[in-house]
C-alpha cells in the first residue's frame, strides 16, 4: 500500500477540498490492512478503508475530524471483527498538496521522533521505501510513483528487445511508434502500447513533455526528423541509436535547422555500450541500464515531513 498522490491531486482538482481518511494502526482481526485509504469530498468518495460501520462513520465525520483516532471494532461500531484499528484524517486543497516529486511522506505532531528519522535514513540508504507505519504518533507512507512515460520510436528487433527489457519495470509506461502495423513484427509484451503512425515527426510534437525518447527506427532521414521535432518540444531525455559518425553529420543539418549547439546536446547519442555488443538483446540491455541510470540521476530522492498541527 501507499499514498496515492495522483489520484489525491485529481479529486482535489475536481471538488476542491478533500479529506483522506488512511488506516494507520491495526490489532487484531480488522477488515484492511495499514495503508488502506479513502478519499472523502462534499457529495462523494472513493477508496475503502474496509466498509462497515467504521467506513461510514469515518466517512461522516471526515471534515469535522483531523488527526489520528482509534476505534474498537467490536465495542464501539458493533462489527463482528473485534480488532482494533487506528485511523489517521487529513484535509487537503490545492494549497496543501504534497509535492509530486516526493517519494516518501512523512508527518506528526511535534518534533519528527529519532525512529522516523532512522527510518528515512536507513530507506535513503536502501533505495526501497518503507512500508505504511505508525511510528510515536508519526504517519509514514510511501508515496505512489507516477509512471514515467518512455517513448521507443522503432519497433525493428533492437526497438522490440528494449520495449520488453523495460516493460516489466513498474514505474515505467513504454509506448512503441513505428510508421505502419506491419513494421510491429516482433512480440512485445502485453503491457508495451502500440502506436503506429505515418508521420513519426508529427506524433512526436504530441508526446508527454516528460517523456523519455529512445530513437531506433530503421531509416536514418526519420531519425533526423524526430531529433528535429523533438527539439521543437520539450522532452526529458532523447538518446539516439548510432554511431560518432552519424552523430556527426546529424548535429551539422541540425545546426542547418536552426539548432543551437546546446540544444543539440540535449540528445544523446551514441545510446547504449558498445562493449556488450552489437546483439540487439545485448544494444537492448545497455539503453535500457542508461535510460535507468538517467531516470535517478534526474529525480533523484526527495522525502516531505511535516506536522499534523
Amino acid at each position: 500500500m501507499s499514498f496515492d498522490l495522483t489520484a489525491l491531486s485529481d479529486a482535489v482538482a475536481k471538488h476542491g477540498r478533500v479529506a483522506r481518511v488512511v488506516v494507520a494502526e491495526v490489532a487484531g482481526s480488522v477488515p484492511r490492512e495499514v495503508g488502506a485509504a479513502m478519499l472523502v469530498w462534499d457529495g462523494g468518495q472513493s477508496g475503502s478503508i474496509g466498509g462497515g460501520r467504521l467506513e461510514f462513520e469515518a466517512a461522516k465525520t471526515a471534515f469535522t475530524h483531523t488527526g489520528l483516532s482509534r476505534h474498537a471494532l467490536g465495542p464501539d461500531m458493533g462489527q463482528c471483527c473485534g480488532g482494533r484499528v487506528t485511523l489517521l484524517t487529513e484535509h487537503f486543497d490545492a494549497a496543501s498538496l504534497p509535492p509530486l516529486s516526493d517519494t516518501v511522506i512523512a508527518r506528526g505532531d511535534g518534533a519528527m521522533p529519532l525512529a522516523v528519522h532512522r527510518l528515512l535514513d536507513r530507506t535513503r540508504a536502501q533505495g526501497i521505501a518503507p512500508e505504511p507505519q505508525l511510528i510515536q504518533g508519526w504517519m509514514v507512507e510511501p508515496i505512489t510513483a507516477p509512471r514515467k512515460p518512455i517513448w521507443i520510436w522503432g519497433a525493428g528487433h533492437v526497438g522490440a528487445a528494449l520495449a520488453n527489457t523495460l516493460a516489466p519495470l513498474p514505474d515505467m509506461d513504454v509506448t512503441v511508434a513505428d510508421t505502419a502495423p506491419d513494421r510491429f513484427s516482433f512480440p512485445l509484451a502485453d503491457q508495451v502500447t502500440k502506436l503506429p503512425a505515418a508521420d513519426l515527426p508529427r506524433l512526436a510534437a504530441h508526446a508527454p513533455e516528460e517523456a523519455r525518447h529512445i530513437i531506433v527506427t530503421y531509416s536514418h532521414e526519420i531519425d533526423l526528423q524526430l531529433c528535429h521535432a523533438l527539439l521543437a518540444h520539450e522532452f526529458a531525455f532523447a538518446g539516439l541509436i548510432g554511431s560518432d559518425t552519424k552523430w556527426a553529420r546529424f548535429r551539422k543539418r541540425l545546426a542547418g535547422l536552426g539548432h543551437t549547439d546546446a540544444q543539440i546536446a540535449r540528445i544523446c547519442c551514441p545510446i547504449g555500450q558498445k562493449l556488450l555488443g552489437k546483439h540487439p538483446q545485448a544494444i537492448a540491455i545497455g539503453v535500457a541500464a542508461q535510460l535507468v541510470e538517467t531516470l535517478k540521476k534526474r529525480d533523484g530522492e526527495t522525502w516531505q515531513t511535516r506536522s499534523l498541527g
